[in-house]
C-alpha cells in the first residue's frame, strides 16, 4: 500500500486529492494546521477513527512555517509520495501580508524540500513530491502560456510561487529529487473558499434569488482566467506522479472567459438580471492587476493523456446548484427565528 503525505489537505484541492487517492489504495496523510475551530470541513465525508482496523486516513498538526515538525512528520510517515498544496492562496490578501505570505508560500517549500533531501539521504529510499504552482506566476506575461512562457509575477502570492518553483527545480537538478511543478490555472468548485470571486459570486447571487442578501461588491469584472474544476486537476497531481521521469506541467482547461461572463451564466442559472444587484468596489482591485490568463496544456494532454471533463459552463451550474441547496438551508432556519450569519459574502 503506497503512503501519501499532504500540505493543506483541509483546502479545497486538497480534500479532492485525498478522495482520490483512496480510491486508489494509497493510505493517506495530512498536515493540518492547529485552530481554535474546527478547519476540517471539506474533509468530513472520507474521514474515519484511525484507531479502527483498517484505517487509511490520518492527520497530523504541522505548518511549513516549521521545519522542525516537517521532518519529524516524515520520519514517522515514510511517504512514497509528497503533495505540497499548502499556502498562504488569496491574491489580493497577500498584498496585505506580504511577509507572511513569503514566509509561507516561498521558505515554507524551501523548508519541505530540505527536509525531504535529508530524508532521501538517511533512507536512500525515493520520494516523489508535487509542488502546487499557479497561474499566477505568469501575470503579465501575454497569453496563452505554456511551460516555456517566462513568469511575469504580479503580487507577493505570485512572487512567492515563483520562488517555490525554482527552489523545487534547483533541488530536483542539483540533488536528483523527483520533484514536478504542476503550474495549474484557475480551478474552482463548490467547495471553494468564499472569498475567492468564483465562490463569492455564486454564493451571493443564490442568496439574493431567496431575498436573503441584495448587493454583491466586486471589483475588476474584465479579468479574464482560465477557469477549470478542481476535480479533475487533482488528477493530474497524481499522473504527473506516475511518471517515468520528473518534468513541469501547465494544466488548464485552454478557453478563457471575464468575471462578467462568469456572472452572467450564474445569473441566468439563478434567474436573476446581476446588474441590478452588482456594484464596484475600489477595495477589491489589485494595485497590479492580472488581466488575462490563458493556458496551453498541450503537453500534458501529450505526455500525461490528461484533459478536463468539465466545461465552463457545468463548472459554474454545478457552483450555483449546490450554493442555491445551502441558501434554501439558510432561508429554513431564518423562517424557523434562526439568526445565520454569513462570513466572505461581501469580503
Amino acid at each position: 500500500m503506497k503512503k501519501a503525505l499532504i500540505t493543506g489537505i483541509t483546502g479545497q484541492d486538497g480534500s479532492f486529492l485525498a478522495e482520490l487517492l483512496l480510491s486508489k489504495g494509497y493510505e493517506v496523510h495530512g498536515i493540518v494546521r492547529r485552530a481554535s475551530t474546527f478547519n476540517t470541513e471539506r474533509l468530513d465525508r472520507i474521514y474515519a477513527d484511525p484507531h479502527e482496523i483498517g484505517a487509511r486516513f490520518y492527520l497530523h498538526y504541522g505548518d511549513l512555517a516549521d521545519g522542525t515538525g516537517l521532518r519529524r512528520i516524515l520520519e514517522r510517515v515514510k511517504p512514497e509520495e509528497i503533495y505540497n498544496l499548502a499556502a498562504q492562496s488569496h491574491v489580493r490578501v497577500s498584498f496585505d501580508q506580504s511577509e507572511y505570505t513569503a514566509d509561507v508560500v516561498a521558505t515554507g517549500t524551501l523548508r519541505l524540500l530540505e527536509a525531504i533531501r535529508d530524508s532521501v539521504e538517511a533512507t536512500g529510499k525515493q520520494v516523489r513530491v508535487y509542488q502546487a504552482g499557479s497561474s499566477e506566476m505568469f501575470g503579465a506575461a501575454a497569453p496563452p502560456q505554456s511551460e516555456s512562457t517566462a513568469f511575469y509575477p504580479r503580487s507577493p502570492y505570485a512572487v512567492s510561487k515563483v520562488a517555490g518553483h525554482w527552489y523545487a527545480v534547483n533541488y530536483r537538478e542539483a540533488f536528483g529529487l523527483f520533484i514536478c511543478n504542476g503550474i495549474l490555472f484557475n480551478h474552482e468548485s463548490e467547495r471553494r473558499g468564499e472569498t475567492f470571486v468564483t465562490r463569492k459570486i455564486t454564493r451571493a447571487l443564490t442568496r439574493i434569488q431567496l431575498g436573503l442578501q441584495e448587493k454583491l461588491f466586486l471589483g475588476n469584472l474584465e479579468a479574464r482566467r482560465d477557469w477549470g474544476y478542481a476535480g479533475d486537476y487533482v488528477e493530474a497531481m497524481w499522473l504527473m506522479l506516475q511518471q517515468d521521469k520528473p518534468d513541469d506541467y501547465v494544466i488548464a482547461t485552454g478557453e478563457s472567459h471575464s468575471i462578467r461572463e462568469f456572472l452572467d451564466l450564474a445569473g441566468a442559472f439563478c434567474g436573476l438580471d446581476w446588474t441590478k444587484h452588482v456594484e464596484t468596489d475600489p477595495r477589491y482591485f489589485r494595485p497590479t492587476e492580472v488581466d488575462h490568463l490563458l493556458g496551453d496544456s498541450s503537453k500534458a494532454r501529450r505526455a500525461l493523456a490528461w484533459k478536463p471533463r468539465v466545461t465552463f459552463e457545468g463548472l459554474v451550474q454545478l457552483m450555483v446548484q449546490h450554493d442555491q441547496e445551502l441558501a434554501r438551508q439558510e432561508q429554513t432556519l431564518s423562517n424557523a427565528g434562526h439568526r445565520v450569519v454569513i462570513q466572505g459574502i461581501h469580503g
